[in-house]
């Protein structure tokens, strides 16, 4: 299947203009994702509706806190990646397209969101992005079908394919993986400012979530994790922020993050941002609470869901609306 966002220049090299990546790639090569290749001057799309894993996943497990909370949400991943971070909990599947895939269309995809009564369609496990012509094409055809789609992703693409995606997108949990350029291009091969573009680009047109997962020594300085709080901030203040702990996994053997340095940093984060959340830290309290009053709106224990606080849509004790999509 013949490829969007590309040029080709007379000596048959190809331009892929999907992401910042941007990549010149000759003839019968692929872009750095190893999903885009160059055939006879054409880029093709040699794993379009291949996919890695195809499950049914709590919303939450995305992470998503803020839509249709306790739901379930049929979740789809690919293989390739436009980043090679070195900690990559999917790497067997981000880092190589040898892993088994199964091909499923986008008709059948959306069929099967209906059969299972899905909500919507997560794009996530691996990068989605590098597979946007079969997100559009399952997208559209989910929105038609009044499914809604949710993209978990690197937030790397430019700015005209992103905004084509950001029409038929409901919500999506965005990975700001540190907030500086050095981190970014020395050991994850992306690029701060495309990252927070996107995330800019996204705010206010979808519901958007944010996540950083907090690794010892390379992005756990409290002034790091304020400067993103105070980035989100001012696209606006209720954009849920998850900080998640690390643990050794690809090439990084670095020991993984203690609990209470994330709680801590989430603590901090607090003075920017009305809803804050921890994650990989064992049983400590995932809830959501009021701005106002600080009643516990949400439960969270695991992924199991209750709404003690809410009413209406309301805080129970104060009657603040709570700008959450599927509130009880």
């Amino acid at each position: 299947m013949q490829a969007r966002f590309f040029t080709t220049r007379e000596d048959k090299k190809v331009q892929c203009e999907l992401c910042p990546n941007n990549c010149l790639i000759s003839p019968g090569k692929t872009g750095i994702c190893k999903v885009r290749l160059n055939k006879e001057g054409t880029l093709v799309l040699p794993y379009y509706g291949k996919l890695s894993a195809v499950a049914l996943d709590p919303i939450e497990k995305k992470p998503l806190y803020h839509f249709y909370p306790g739901t379930s949400i049929l979740s789809i991943g690919f293989v390739g990646c436009s980043f090679h971070c070195p900690f990559c909990q999917n790497y067997h599947i981000s880092q190589s397209t040898q892993a088994a895939t199964e091909y499923i269309s986008p008709v059948d995809l959306v069929d099967l969101a209906m059969r299972k009564d899905s909500l919507a369609i997560a794009y996530t496990y691996s990068e989605p992005l590098i597979h946007l012509e079969y997100v559009l094409d399952a997208a559209k055809l989910a929105k038609g079908k009044g499914i809604k789609n949710v993209l978990v992703s690197n937030g790397f693409i430019n700015p005209g394919p992103a905004e084509e995606l950001l029409e038929v997108l409901d919500a999506a949990n965005i990975d700001l993986k540190c907030y500086t350029d050095e981190f970014y291009r020395k050991e994850i091969g992306g690029r701060l400012e495309a990252v927070k573009r996107f995330i800019k680009q996204a705010a206010g047109k979808i519901e958007l979530e944010v996540t950083t997962l907090v690794i010892p020594g390379k992005n756990d300085r409290r002034e790091e994790i304020a400067e993103i709080a105070r980035f989100l901030s001012g696209l606006d203040p209720a954009i849920p922020y998850h900080l998640s702990c690390y643990y050794p996994t690809y090439k990084y053997a670095i020991p993984g993050t203690q609990p209470q340095t994330v709680i801590e940093l989430a603590e901090h984060a607090k003075k920017y941002l009305k809803y804050v959340y921890v994650g990989n830290v064992g049983l400590y309290s995932t809830g959501t609470v009021c701005p106002s009053c600080g009643n516990i709106l949400i439960e969270r224990r695991g992924y199991s869901v209750a709404f003690p606080g809410v009413e209406n849509g309301s805080c129970r004790q104060c009657g603040e609306k709570i700008a959450i999509p599927g509130l009880p």
